[in-house]
């Protein structure tokens, strides 16, 4: 079994967290800081890695919360 990323994407007029594959949002939330607060706790009862996105759809920052073999060395967490 693979790991799915979770990511944080823009909505017309919210949040989601959507699984990376899915056709659909595992769920929708007013504002980006609630949808956050959601995908990190699936990613980390899940061991994966959740990516947020810009109102543009562009990365802004990704965490991993599983076994990453190459772990980042910034000092953010």
């Amino acid at each position: 079994m693979t790991k799915k990323d979770y990511h944080v994407v823009p909505g017309e007029s919210s949040w989601a967290v959507k699984r990376e594959g899915a056709e659909r949002a595992s769920s929708v939330y007013s504002t980006q800081r609630e949808a956050i607060d959601a995908g990190k706790q699936l990613a980390q009862t899940h061991k994966t890695e959740l990516v947020i996105h810009r109102p543009n759809g562009k990365i802004r920052d990704s965490d991993s919360y599983g076994n990453d073999p190459n772990p980042p060395k910034d000092k953010k967490h």
